[in-house]
């Protein structure tokens, strides 16, 4: 989130939210934060490293390369010539990133937004992306790389990774919900409840631990990064969850898993709380009251995600749901923004 200087400043320079989206990715904290995710980082590493025979000798595309570590594991895979392609620049780092460790003659780095970049190849055999952000969606680049896609990936190519899927569950964390909710409603003695009410409607990307979670996890939402058009990315789809104890929900939960399928022993991982931390964390929607829960109750509704209309990189989410419980029968639909 840009500080008030910072904002400002952008105003002045004219520089959009797209702008300053990409202008922050020249910033190297960005890039130390994901490089030192390690479920991340060595996931992309062996799916591109312990696949050599689906690498060798093939021209691949890198959709926002960043420092170029992917192109760089790309080209020690074997790969005939790797061709990044980044709009932030941090690219202009890459590049000498990629001259120091002698694979200047094997990796292209090409400064520009994917749809106006013209690559010294007209198809690619493989696309690899690190694309994906908070609720999987959130400033994400997957509209660029199936712009890239649809533009360069030849009949029978690879994208890396190839399948993602969404997942919500319940949580109970009075405790938290507490210390960031109800302290506007006594500040030094005075209410702000106006606050109390935007910071409801704006979801928290946080770790959360997996003892609070009280339901079984559902998937939601499937992406085939194959096939997926942008149009599927605005959607309305059901969910059913199963309360796992006698408990309170204070929020709805969710994560993202990732799947590369096209490896020969398949390459996963899971942003979830069930698994090892990930930059992306959790994203937690909470409930303007606790709900009272008993186990073997069942959740049910429908998630809605879009697009923000006055900023794309934003999403609209809504969470209709009802709970038909032994305790409480309870009916909502609950709105947020993810800005």
């Amino acid at each position: 989130m840009a500080d008030a200087t910072t904002a400002n400043s952008n105003k002045d320079s004219g520089m959009t939210s797209k702008d300053y989206y990409f202008d922050s990715y020249a910033h190297f904290g960005i890039h130390e934060e994901m490089l030192k995710d390690e479920v991340r980082t060595t996931s992309y590493r062996d799916s591109i490293i312990k696949n050599k025979h689906l690498f060798k000798d093939k021209i691949v595309l890198d959709v926002g390369c960043g420092t170029g570590i992917l192109s760089m594991f790309a080209a020690k895979a074997g790969a005939k010539h790797v061709i990044g392609v980044d709009m932030s620049n941090i690219i202009d780092k890459a590049k000498m990133i990629v001259a120091e460790n002698g694979l200047s003659d094997k990796v292209t780095l090409l400064k520009g937004k994917m749809e106006e970049v013209v690559l010294p190849y007209d198809h690619v055999d493989i696309i690899i992306s690190e694309w994906m952000g908070y609720f999987l969606l959130y400033e994400s680049m997957l509209d660029t790389v199936l712009v890239a896609r649809d533009k360069y990936l030849s009949p029978g190519g690879m994208i890396f990774p190839d399948t993602a899927t969404m997942v919500i569950s319940t949580i109970e964390d009075g405790d938290y919900r507490e210390e960031k909710l109800g302290f506007w409603d006594n500040v030094y003695g005075f209410s702000m409840s106006c606050i109390k009410e935007a910071a409801l409607k704006e979801p928290l990307v946080d770790t959360v631990e997996s003892r609070f979670v009280n339901s079984t996890p559902m998937v939601f939402k499937t992406i085939d990064i194959l096939t997926v058009k942008k149009e599927d990315l605005t959607f309305k789809v059901p969910f059913e969850i199963e309360v796992s104890r006698d408990d309170y929900v204070h929020a709805f939960i969710s994560w993202f898993d990732i799947e590369f399928r096209a490896c020969h022993k398949p390459v996963c991982f899971s942003t979830g709380p069930f698994a090892k931390y990930t930059h992306w964390k959790q994203t937690v929607f909470y409930t303007p009251e606790s709900l009272t829960v008993c186990k073997g109750d069942k959740i049910s509704g429908e998630i809605t995600c879009a697009p923000n209309g006055e900023n794309p990189r934003d999403l609209d989410i809504t969470i209709g749901f009802e709970l038909d419980g032994k305790e409480a029968k309870v009916k909502d639909s609950l709105s947020y923004r993810m800005c």
